[in-house]
């Protein structure tokens, strides 16, 4: 892997690399680009996995190789401390309770200290601290150079360093985000780079299509109002009538959820003519009219104080910018497109690309895009040809490197290389180093009710209690819905509530990080074992090595959801140009995601460990064969006798490594 990225940094050109687990790959593309000598451009899924390359895994390397490499850093915006804001929050009247105002107290603290202001380093910040969006700016609410504490900003700074430096480590909704706007950042910094690399790059094709198209939240318009009626009272009080405009956009916003009635939170909502499903279609276009018109008297409030501060000026823009999205959604959308609405506390308006394909071949290989007339036209301008051809010059120079565990289930990588316009790409694959065969097992009981059946999750979480139960907990069960994340939780929970001994983690109980914490932390200092019930985005980036994590658990095949708008919309497209859906999109699609689950239980060469599917589609369908080709090579048990020796080995094995960790 390593010699084909030095290859394609010397060159140019386009690499794919699917990298099994244990190969190495930071190290096998970190090694070439940081001895290439160019400027590099480093993007991975998450601001978690950046922590890791910048501060752990760069460090090593640049000092090992001892080379004088300049590193930086750079997020997103809503990473970073806003001063400004941080001193206006202070004056809020919004400010939820005396534990916030507690937890603002802390961060102002350590705002007199920090430098980057980056505040994943205040230690005991929950991520999801409502403080968190009253200290830290957005595109839409930040002030740019019209700041009155612009030279404290730790945006600028982060941006500042990050040109100055040799690798920049991002991430790829920075990139997308900045990619869609060009607001700054990429647009200054990408020109100048000659190797971008994509870690994770499975993520890329999700994450591009949130930011490529265009969205508008009741969220976002009580956020506005909340920073109207802050802004007015503090710098302008008596001049407007603050409370009546704010409370306007907030009705407006309340008026716009409350079309779609009693839907339930977490649906996803058609939207395939003037409305969405479940919406009256004159009630719809009433409230968007009722956003669009409450967000104009806003500005004319603004305009007669625009004067006084630039955050009247920046106010007055975000309500153009949320007016003109409210007229947006109020008429049919454009062709190649696809609309839905998500319901939960807020209503999200979205609209995007079915994929990055375009985007990809126009905004970063230069070329002309598909179907365009003009690339093959021989009347074309000739200042345009010049400027296409200079793009595609500059592209085709620099070095695009995309990498992750898991790109498809065929040679070509078809699932990752289409949706993301590569299909031209070199595309190398490395397996995994791990004996699979040795070190894990395949288990799928047969006679588990089918995925539909009621009584489905029930059985799911006695055969996870079964492993908990045998290994002292040790135990990760992966869902594909809420539902069964919530049914197998709280069975779990009932159990061994009752019987004692093991810690039920459930998804949601807590955050994230401090979950996947106490699970690593096993039956320690006192504490018993764990099983961690969780969906979504646990199935992959979670890395537990050792014997903590000896068994996983898969509810179901993770095919997407037939009813999502944006699969459906993807499945028409494949099945209107003669394709099938399913055997180009939803298998592909479950066998990334399965391989992805899979790839938790295996993390180093001295693990063991069991996978269990439980849904028996994989062994007695014929497109179980398929996914079956897509996990590791592990050896199969084929009954449940096989499945519990399995368990009692694997215990056994746990329980003499404990007592004599010589043996291990």
């Amino acid at each position: 892997m390593a010699m084909a990225v030095a290859r394609t940094i010397e060159s140019g050109g386009v690499l794919v690399v699917e990298a099994g687990t244990g190969v190495g790959k930071t190290f096998s593309y970190l090694v070439p680009a940081l001895l290439s000598g160019e400027r590099v451009l480093l993007s991975t899924a998450t601001k978690t996995l950046q922590d890791q390359l910048y501060g752990r895994d760069l460090p090593r390397l640049v000092k090992a190789l001892g080379l004088p490499v300049r590193t930086a850093l750079l997020k997103g915006r809503g990473s970073y401390l806003c001063v400004h804001r941080m001193e206006m929050a202070r004056q809020d009247a919004s400010l939820p309770d005396r534990s916030a105002l507690r937890t603002l107290a802390k961060v102002e603290s350590w705002a007199q200290v920090t430098r980057s202001g980056d505040l994943s380093e205040l230690p005991g910040l929950d991520e999801r601290s409502p403080i968190i969006p009253l200290v830290t700016s957005t595109r839409e609410n930040c002030l740019g150079s019209q700041c009155p504490r612009f030279r404290a900003c730790h945006v600028a700074n982060a941006r500042r360093e990050a040109l100055a430096a040799d690798v920049v480590v991002i991430n790829h909704h920075l990139f997308f985000a900045d990619l869609a706007v060009r607001e700054s950042g990429m647009a200054e910094l990408l020109p100048s780079v000659r190797v971008a690399i994509f870690d994770e790059a499975h993520q890329l094709n999700e994450t591009g299509v949130q930011f490529l198209g265009a969205h508008l939240a009741t969220g976002q318009l009580i956020d506005f109002a909340r920073d109207l009626l802050g802004a007015g009272l503090q710098l302008a009080r008596g001049l407007v009538d603050w409370q009546g405009v704010a409370s306007a956009v907030e009705r407006a916003a309340r008026d716009l959820r409350l079309v779609v009635g009693r839907t339930p939170t977490g649906a996803r909502l058609r939207w395939t003519g003037a409305a969405p499903e479940q919406a009256d279609e004159h009630d719809w276009q009433s409230a968007l009219d009722g956003v669009a018109r409450a967000c104009e008297e806003a500005m004319e409030a603004l305009e007669t104080v625009s004067e006084i501060a630039p955050d009247f000026v920046r106010l007055s823009e975000r309500a153009h910018s949320l007016a003109q999205r409210a007229d947006r959604f109020a008429q049919p959308g454009p062709s190649g497109v696809v609309r839905w609405v998500d319901v939960g506390l807020q209503l999200r308006l979205l609209e995007s690309p079915l994929d990055i394909a375009e985007a990809v071949r126009t905004r970063l290989l230069g070329q002309s895009p598909a179907g365009d007339p003009a690339s093959e036209s021989t009347q074309n301008d000739a200042a345009d040809d010049e400027a296409r051809s200079i793009r595609a010059e500059a592209a085709a120079s620099r070095a695009w490197i995309f990498t992750s565990a898991t790109l498809g289930d065929d040679a070509r990588l078809s699932w990752f290389t289409e949706p993301c316009g590569l299909q031209g790409a070199e595309v190398l694959r490395v397996g995994s180093p791990f004996d699979y065969a040795r070190q894990a097992a395949l288990f799928v009981p047969r006679d588990m009710p089918r995925p539909g059946d009621p009584l489905h999750s029930t059985r799911v979480a006695a055969v996870a209690a079964q492993a908990a139960g045998a290994l002292g907990g040790r135990t990760l069960v992966l869902t594909t819905t809420l539902r069964a994340l919530r049914t197998i939780g709280d069975a779990l929970q009932t159990r061994f509530g009752i019987e004692g001994g093991l810690d039920i983690l459930v998804q949601g109980q807590g955050p994230k990080r401090s979950l996947i914490e106490r699970f690593r932390e096993g039956a320690t200092q006192g504490r018993p074992g764990c099983v961690l019930v969780a969906s979504a985005s646990f199935w992959e980036g979670v890395d537990v090595p050792g014997d903590e994590l000896q068994a996983v658990v898969i509810d179901k095949l993770p095919f997407p959801p037939p009813g999502d708008p944006l699969v459906e919309a993807r499945s028409k497209r494949l099945e209107s140009s003669g394709r099938s859906a399913f055997s180009d999109y939803h298998l592909p699609e479950a066998a990334v995601a399965l391989k992805q689950g899979a790839g938790r239980l295996i993390r180093r060469e001295t693990d063991t460990g069991i996978l269990v599917v439980c849904d028996p589609r994989l062994a007695t369908m014929g497109y179980g064969r398929r996914l079956l080709a897509a996990l590791p090579p592990m050896r199969r048990l084929d009954s449940m006798d096989a499945f519990e020796a399995a368990l009692a080995t694997l215990a056994a094995a746990t329980r003499a490594s404990t007592t004599d960790p010589a043996s291990a």
